[in-house]
């Protein structure tokens, strides 16, 4: 008919098949989408708080300063030499990161059920907006341990323990670590309580039980060895510790325990999309 203008295509929405068959194509032509979620989670973690963003600079002081005086000055866990301030607040940097993923992202479906039930989009945009938006988080965590650390630079302070070498440069690559690691885990939680909602609650208890076990306030050179298999089993051992390399230049890390690291963060990620793509087929009668 004259005057009526007609689509120049149509798009034809279908549940996935299969049990790894990630739309990339998809999820590219959604990238608007990504964007406007990640700053929704920006906007919103930030809006109606009393500090703001300095509640990331606040938070992992006060946890620094807490961790120096249980288990540095009562327990007396040493620190390979450097200082206490910068040794915890490297240890917080990527478990922070994790925890925040995996509180956020692992209930992907329930926290989101209003949304996927109205509109049609690639679900995993969800969770990858969190990963993203709380890279923010992240870059303002690393202020004042970049205090910290030119403090005890340009002073000399703690006999010169402290020194930058070139793997600095290299520390986006334990926080890709994390991201992959946390992506992963963080679908297979999404995937278990959109079915169990009660495993939310699990899942927080998981979260505080996995930062005793990660070498956060303990350095892993004083680890007895008959213990240390339980520690590398631990998958966030690894980042933790490369931040510890990259950033002050100390870390007790071989390349067979990186490698082993980075393959078991990939096949939880692969594992994780899968049972991620399962469970979004009936999303909306389970949540």
């Amino acid at each position: 008919m004259d005057g009526v203008k007609t689509a120049p295509y149509e798009i034809h929405i279908a549940p996935s098949r299969g049990w790894l068959n990630p739309k990339w194509k998809e999820l590219w032509e959604y990238r608007d989408l990504l964007v406007l979620l990640v700053q929704r989670d920006i906007i919103s973690r930030y809006k109606q708080t009393l500090l703001g963003p300095l509640w990331f600079i606040v938070q992992p002081i006060l946890t620094a300063i807490v961790f120096a005086l249980i288990f540095g000055r009562i327990a007396g866990i040493p620190t390979d030499g450097i200082p206490g301030p910068l040794f915890y607040l490297c240890g917080l940097l990527g478990w922070t990161y994790f925890s925040q993923n995996i509180g956020t992202a692992g209930a992907s479906f329930v926290n989101n059920a209003h949304l996927f039930g109205k509109v049609y989009f690639p679900r995993l945009i969800v969770p990858l907006a969190t990963i993203i938006s709380n890279l923010v988080a992240f870059a303002i965590q690393l202020l004042p341990f970049l205090a910290f650390l030119g403090y005890y630079l340009v002073t000399g302070a703690h006999g010169g323990s402290v020194e930058i070498t070139w793997r600095f440069l290299l520390f986006p690559l334990p926080l890709l670590h994390v991201a992959v690691l946390s992506l992963g885990v963080s679908l297979l939680m999404s995937a278990a309580t959109a079915k169990y909602r009660d495993l939310i609650h699990f899942n927080q208890f998981l979260i505080q039980i996995w930062m005793f076990a990660t070498p956060i306030f303990y350095p892993l050179s004083k680890v007895p060895k008959s213990y240390e298999w339980l520690v590398w089993m631990n998958p966030m051992s690894v980042p933790t510790e490369l931040f510890r390399l990259c950033l002050l230049g100390r870390g007790t890390i071989n390349a067979p325990e990186v490698a082993a690291s980075i393959a078991f963060a990939l096949l939880l990620l692969v594992a994780g999309v899968a049972a991620f793509q399962r469970v979004e087929r009936t999303v909306i009668d389970s949540v």
